[in-house]
């Protein structure tokens, strides 16, 4: 590469080390005492310092990277940011030996979630998501997936959806959002589930869809959510509108809801505590991406680890997010999440570090474009005062991350 071929080079990191994350869970992809340069929002050369090609030092912008690490941007591919009011009540009810049937009788639940964002102002939805954006953001984050399905009627899903997008006007972030009108069922369809499809498929789904409020479609497809049939019948809808699709699934019980999602082709299965050996394998022939949420695991106690081996064995892509929600995971730090994969599910440092970037990616459908350092991909880079990338999941509590780059400009 000659110094013509450089002149477009905007910004030159130098001094640094490179979690390139090219090489999947395997290793970290590392190139040690490496550069990276930038141009238009892009990644455009990356490598060992000493191949530098010639450069015009007069046009480009050198910074010395003080050795720090470089990884790509993390990417949280599973929240539920959005919603109104919070649970810690029920949080103290539960560990003053409550059921979960008597905190349901007392108002509580999802419910009460679906109760409190309907109240709630598109101002007020923004306002308390906002803080739970910053965080992540703070911590390295530049892709966020978010989920509706706290209103379950079609004004408040288009509401959380549009609250959704107004977030990435707040903060250098890119936010992928899907509908999520499956989620429960609500009051005024107690005792008829199948009317509420009707409406998700038949309402809410062409009219998010024709008002492109989100690219995705979600389920959450368990005993106290919905059947495999009411499941088969969103997707086909959601194929019918070109969105996406993804599935709360195995997550209580084994019903086989990732089988289905990966005879629709989706994107990912989330949760999977209980998948089976049938679903690992029909994810591995689909593609499919698993979620692996350790933050609900933990603060629900549940004792049924997901497939890891099996995952593995079939060659799996796993990806790590948050799930961050105000019932079983109000959690917003995907830092935590790296260390919990590791403690909890018994990733190595590289598994989950790919979960949190390119199977996070992955998991999004943003893989050509995000996760990876790598030239072409979005310069969307956190660099981090560490000195391997294993620390990234071995500490928590004290924020190694020096600086952000969103689309090639340093936002922190």
């Amino acid at each position: 590469m000659s110094i013509i071929q450089t002149q477009h080079w905007q910004t030159l990191w130098t001094n640094i080390h490179l979690a390139t994350m090219t090489d999947g869970s395997n290793s970290y992809g590392e190139i040690e005492q490496g550069a990276l340069a930038i141009s238009e929002g892009k990644i455009v050369w990356l490598g060992k310092e000493q191949a530098l090609p010639p450069f015009d030092k007069h046009q480009v912008q050198v910074i010395d990277g003080q050795g720090q690490w470089m990884t790509p941007g993390l990417i949280d591919c599973h929240t539920h940011l959005v919603y109104g009011g919070n649970r810690a009540n029920e949080f103290e009810m539960r560990l003053q030996g409550k059921s979960y049937q008597e905190i349901a009788e007392h108002g509580g639940g999802i419910l009460s979630t679906v109760k409190a964002t309907r109240a709630a102002t598109a101002a007020q939805l923004l306002s308390s998501a906002l803080p739970r954006l910053t965080a992540l953001h703070q911590q390295g984050v530049t892709t966020v997936e978010v989920k509706s399905g706290y209103g379950l009627d079609t004004a408040t899903e288009i509401k959380m959806l549009r609250v959704a997008g107004q977030l990435a006007d707040k903060l250098p972030m890119t936010i992928k959002r899907t509908f999520l009108g499956a989620h429960a069922l609500p009051t005024e369809y107690k005792d008829q589930p199948d009317a509420y499809i009707d409406l998700v498929c038949d309402e809410m789904m062409p009219t998010i869809a024709k008002q492109k409020l989100a690219d995705t479609v979600d389920v959450f497809c368990e005993g106290i959510g919905f059947d495999l049939k009411q499941t088969a019948r969103i997707f086909a809808a959601a194929k019918t509108h070109g969105l996406s699709i993804k599935v709360h699934a195995e997550q209580l019980s084994a019903l086989g809801a990732t089988e289905l999602a990966a005879s629709y082709k989706a994107l990912s299965s989330d949760h999977i505590e209980f998948l089976s050996v049938d679903g690992v394998k029909a994810m591995a022939e689909a593609d499919m991406t698993a979620v692996l949420l350790p933050g609900a695991f933990y603060f629900l106690r549940e004792t049924q680890l997901p497939p890891i081996d099996a995952l593995r064995a079939q060659g799996v892509a796993m990806a790590i997010a948050t799930d961050v929600n105000p019932g079983s995971s109000p959690l917003c730090s995907l830092q935590l999440m790296l260390n919990m994969a590791c403690t909890l599910f018994r990733l190595t440092p590289a598994e989950a570090i790919a979960g949190v970037t390119c199977y996070g990616a992955k998991a999004l459908g943003l893989s050509h474009v995000k996760g990876q350092l790598k030239v072409g991909f979005d310069a969307d880079i956190a660099c981090w005062n560490i000195e391997q990338p294993a620390e990234l999941c071995y500490q928590f509590g004290v924020n190694p991350l020096a600086s952000l780059i969103k689309a090639g400009i340093k936002v922190i």
